[in-house]
């Protein structure tokens, strides 16, 4: 097996050093004298199998012991003949950082594509493992080992190694594919509006309802409340209704690719012990027969990245859902974006070359670390626990999450990326980012077409607004989840805002 797996690398290091000059930075244009006519657009697409093997723990807590769907990292590469972008979009539930980073030092090192030119994220389907462990910069403090040691230990363990390297290099080889695909190639960009399946999930409830948490107080809001509840208020925050998406085709009009962006968290109604890409992968399917692809030797690839859902479902909470069967809504809401975008999309207008470029920033941002008051009260919680070192109500839980917390780094560097198509610009976020903080970006940024991937190139949990943080609710509630200072929204969209206007100014230039 390593001997076939060495052939393998050398065959795919030979073939990626053919690709080694044009994947540069900034690459000298092989015809810098020529006008817009002489210029060539190229795009390439591949799909790369992640599905584990059964077994597996499926977002942390269940084995697989099915799968319905194959789970693809989803890849696409664009080319204006001097700078390249890669994007793969995943079929995972939560993707570290770690494995995004090998991934891309792999396909750097058969390719010599620069790291900040390639944005990998996750889709976040709720029906595939995830792929964590701890965060950069995290440490382990000697006087809480023995009791982290003990409560891990009771856990299901975040990080299956052996699934985490096969994923690391699946996703590289589906990059590396779509960069061998490349050939001429139009695109062009547009957006339709589908609100209708948008919820926010995060509730004011009429005076009176209790609302507790798990640190002893009583919060503002609530998390998914039961459906048609009689203490319903009003929603929390807004929903996106946009969809937005870029398209690739041959020079003559054959889809190539298309990459889509909803903000919309999963939906759902998969059997427990199911592997599935959601309606992730059925988008992806349904959009390449809408568009009439019939590519045979390069497949036709359809891509759906998940936009700023951190608070946003596809529960209609006013009117409870009736019964449906296994996949039903997934197919449903799937087919229904599918239809949408097809019909935006004829109203496309395609280029036969734009420019490209990107910028990445790493950004400081404090970890909200309990102190020791919180320590002492959640050592006496875990202690007490009946079933301890397994925690089970979430007082437990979250004394739990705060002993672990404990063990973190004050400060961890956050990757944020910005990469420009002409005249669009995509925000790239690794963390569950509230739909305010999107649409801010949006209603701020200098490009006249602007959406954000969340989850991309890492994850650090959940994001909400500083005003979300005020009203507290399970997103907002300090664990491993969600441990990011308060203001982590608005700096983030403060500094992607400040990168936007960069390239606004490289493209004028």
């Amino acid at each position: 097996m390593r001997s076939r797996f060495r052939v393998m690398r050398g065959a795919a290091l030979l073939a990626g050093l053919v690709l080694l000059t044009a994947g540069r930075v900034r690459a000298a244009d092989p015809s810098p004298g020529a006008g817009p006519q002489d210029r060539v657009f190229r795009a390439g697409a591949a799909t790369s199998n992640v599905t584990p093997r059964l077994g597996t723990f499926i977002n942390t807590d269940r084995p697989a012991t099915h799968i319905n769907d194959e789970l693809l990292a989803r890849c696409l590469v664009l080319d204006d003949g001097r700078t390249r972008l890669a994007f793969a979009i995943v079929d995972g539930c939560i993707i570290h950082q770690e494995a995004f980073d090998q991934a891309k030092q792999r396909v750097h090192e058969l390719t010599r594509l620069p790291v900040d030119h390639i944005l990998i994220s996750s889709t976040h389907t709720h029906s595939a493992p995830d792929a964590i462990g701890r965060p950069q910069g995290s440490r382990d403090p000697e006087e809480q080992k023995s009791m982290v040691t003990r409560i891990v230990d009771s856990q299901k363990p975040d990080k299956d190694p052996v699934y985490y390297a096969f994923l690391a290099e699946r996703i590289a080889d589906g990059i590396v594919r779509a960069l061998n695909n490349l050939e001429p190639a139009r695109i062009g960009w547009g957006r339709g509006h589908l609100p209708e399946h948008l919820f926010n999930r995060r509730w004011f409830m009429k005076p009176g309802t209790p609302l507790p948490n798990p640190f002893g107080g009583q919060d503002r809001v609530k998390m998914n409340p039961t459906p048609g509840h009689p203490g319903l208020l009003e929603p929390a925050g807004p929903t996106d209704p946009e969809v937005n998406f870029i398209s690739v085709q041959s020079p003559d009009g054959e889809p190539i690719a298309l990459l889509a962006n909803y903000s919309l968290h999963y939906v759902g109604g998969v059997p427990a012990h199911h592997i599935s890409a959601d309606y992730f992968g059925v988008f992806a399917t349904r959009i390449g027969d809408l568009l009439g692809a019939r590519r045979t030797s390069r497949p036709f690839v359809g891509l759906l990245s998940n936009g700023t859902s951190g608070d946003v479902n596809n529960t209609d909470f006013r009117q409870p859902r009736g019964r449906q069967a296994p996949y039903e809504q997934i197919h449903r809401v799937a087919n229904s974006l599918a239809a949408e975008v097809y019909q935006a999309h004829q109203r496309v207008q395609f280029r036969d070359w734009v420019s490209l470029d990107v910028i990445h920033r790493r950004l400081e941002l404090g970890v909200r670390l309990p102190d020791a008051a919180d320590l002492v009260r959640a050592r006496e919680i875990v202690k007490r626990a009946k079933t301890y070192p397994r925690m089970q109500s979430p007082e437990e839980v979250y004394a739990r999450e705060a002993i672990l917390l404990s063990g973190f780094a004050p400060t961890v560097p956050v990757y944020l990326q910005a990469l420009r198509i002409g005249e669009l610009v995509i925000g790239a976020i690794p963390c569950e980012t509230f739909t305010e903080t999107g649409l801010d970006l949006k209603a701020r940024s200098p490009f006249p077409a602007t959406f954000t991937i969340e989850l991309a190139n890492g994850y650090h949990g959940y994001m909400p607004t500083a005003r979300q943080h005020e009203l507290g609710g399970y997103e907002s509630w300090r664990a491993r989840s969600s441990y990011l200072e308060k203001d982590a929204a608005g700096k983030i969209a403060d500094t992607l805002i400040e990168m936007y206007g960069q390239l606004r100014a490289r493209a004028g230039r």
